[in-house]
């Protein structure tokens, strides 16, 4: 017991180094090969930071714990919006500007709407997974085209703020790359190990860990990009990071281990963990977008409100855990 929860916590702490380095180093590395800054904004920070969440699912489909993919999946979902977005929308109220971003959050909306249909099967198959990678693809092509179009979105300034604030070498960007993605597969395995390990001492399902322990030490790259940021008060950059990385873990990293192995999914999925994820991207939806006349923007308030549906959500899944459920 001691060696995986020993394993867990370094697996953690390696996974979100790596992250950092891998997202870094992608960005610089994107930046020097004349990729636009809302391009690298969209694909490469946004989906970059959901990097642990793909590997670790990955690792854990193909290991025989689907469940754990699923449940990490959805888990960093509600942690991106109620711990991340909610704890930086109390340090200081958000500001949206992008209409990149605007055009995101209702196809976030929708893909997460989709996900109810498949779960309503009780199996995530193989070809419900390649259903999903090809929307991702879908969407990934249309973000590489508005990447293509005139400068001037909220979002590009913002990362090319950000781009310039921690300018690399092309050498050092490929080396952090490399380095990250290498150790990103090293701690995954780790962090995979440990947690299946303490599933099985806790008498507690593997989906129950993805949904608690690793769903929060997934989110970390995301938490650590997004008060980087906000210290730079580049708002719509963190918001554009919480949504790239939505999207990306319900279509790529669910999709991608249900391609390796169908993922079986219990009714209190759909009612409890995918009803809390939906309801929360409504919210951080109306919040962002905005409505009659009100500007789209995540004040104090709001962000509270966001924590603590999270809060409370958390204490009741440590309750599981505690109960052996």
């Amino acid at each position: 017991m001691l060696l995986s929860l020993l394993a867990v916590m370094v697996g953690l702490v390696l996974l979100m180094w790596s992250a950092e380095r891998f997202v870094d180093g992608a960005a610089a590395t994107s930046a020097h090969l004349g990729v636009s800054p809302l391009l690298i904004g969209m694909l490469v920070i946004g989906f970059g930071t959901s990097a642990p969440e793909l590997v670790v699912s990955v690792i854990a489909a193909y290991q025989g714990n689907p469940g754990l993919a699923l449940g990490n999946a959805y888990g960093s979902n509600i942690a991106n919006i109620g711990l991340i977005l909610g704890l930086v929308a109390l340090i200081s109220p958000l500001a949206v500007h992008s209409s990149m971003v605007r055009r995101e959050l209702p196809v976030l909306g929708a893909v997460t709407l989709l996900s109810a249909l498949l779960l309503l099967g009780g199996v995530v198959s193989r070809v419900e997974g390649g259903l999903l990678l090809l929307i991702l693809a879908a969407f990934m092509a249309y973000s590489i085209w508005q990447g293509t179009q005139p400068p001037g979105d909220a979002l590009a300034t913002d990362t090319q703020q950000s781009l310039a604030h921690q300018a690399v070498s092309l050498r050092r960007g490929l080396s952090w790359t490399a380095a990250g993605l290498v150790l990103l597969v090293v701690s995954s395995r780790l962090l995979v190990w440990g947690a299946v390990s303490i599933a099985q001492s806790f008498g507690v399902s593997d989906l129950i860990i993805g949904l608690t322990v690793v769903a929060v030490g997934t989110s970390l790259p995301e938490l650590a990009s997004s008060i980087s940021a906000l210290r730079r008060r580049e708002h719509d950059l963190v918001l554009g990071n919480i949504v790239g990385s939505n999207l990306f873990n319900t279509l790529g990293v669910v999709g991608l281990a249900a391609l390796i192995a169908p993922i079986g999914v219990t009714s209190e999925v759909l009612l409890r963990d995918w009803a809390l994820m939906t309801a929360m991207t409504v919210l951080m939806t109306v919040f962002a977008l905005g409505w009659r006349g009100r500007a789209g923007r995540i004040n104090r308030l709001e962000g509270g409100a966001l924590m603590v549906m999270y809060l409370v959500y958390s204490g009741f899944m440590i309750h599981l855990v505690v109960q052996g459920a």
